[in-house]
């Protein structure tokens, strides 16, 4: 089983989302029976968080002091906020209803190997003497789009890697024959995706 680990993104939260996070986290650690020793006392936060939400309100106001005073309070609000963080990592018990129980969120922890879609080759257009213009359906989390040509029954041969899905331009093709085009997606966290279905196509 994973660690849980307690998410730190309240940091980054603009100042009226961290003061609503800090009355959240002060009201449920406050007689938290998951969570009897806390660093200090709550009412500390509890201050804090006042004190901030006094700051941010003058400094609507304008000017430097006070910008800086609200700051400052930011600041402070922060602090005890991360104390309390690795406290509650640390009593947890690596269970995510305890951990979420004093008012932190964890952080994503999912990292299932999740196989790439297949595409499908939606157009084949001759553009030119001896090349053909491809359009596939765009794969979400692909990078790059491989695509690969046989005439009848030969061995296939790959027509190069492409960036997008759309307007795909191969060449050096024969006039007058008729290939098969495939294609697949790169990318994701499996590599590749599994080869499309084949549409033929004469080139001229």
């Amino acid at each position: 089983m994973a660690s849980l680990r307690v998410a730190l993104g309240f940091a980054k939260l603009p100042d009226g989302d961290l003061s609503d996070f800090g009355t959240t986290v002060s009201t449920k650690l406050e007689n938290n029976s998951h969570f009897t020793t806390l660093p200090f006392p709550i009412t500390r936060l509890k201050t804090e968080v006042a004190e901030f939400i006094t700051a941010v309100a003058n400094a609507a106001q304008g000017g430097t002091q006070l910008t800086a005073v609200k700051n400052a309070a930011r600041d402070t609000v922060l602090e005890s906020l991360r104390v309390l963080a690795a406290y509650v990592q640390s009593a947890g018990q690596n269970s995510l209803k305890i951990i979420l129980s004093s008012g932190f969120e964890v952080n994503k922890t999912d990292r299932t190997r999740k196989p790439l879609d297949k595409p499908a080759i939606t157009n084949i257009d001759n553009f030119a003497s001896t090349q053909l213009m491809i359009g596939m359906t765009p794969i979400a989390n692909a990078r790059s789009y491989e695509v690969r040509t046989r005439v009848g029954s030969g061995d296939w041969k790959n027509a190069g890697v492409f960036t997008k899905a759309r307007n795909v331009l191969i060449g050096d093709l024969t006039p007058g024959a008729t290939y098969d085009v495939q294609s697949r997606a790169v990318g994701g966290t499996t590599g590749y995706s599994d080869w499309s279905d084949p549409v033929s196509h004469m080139a001229t």
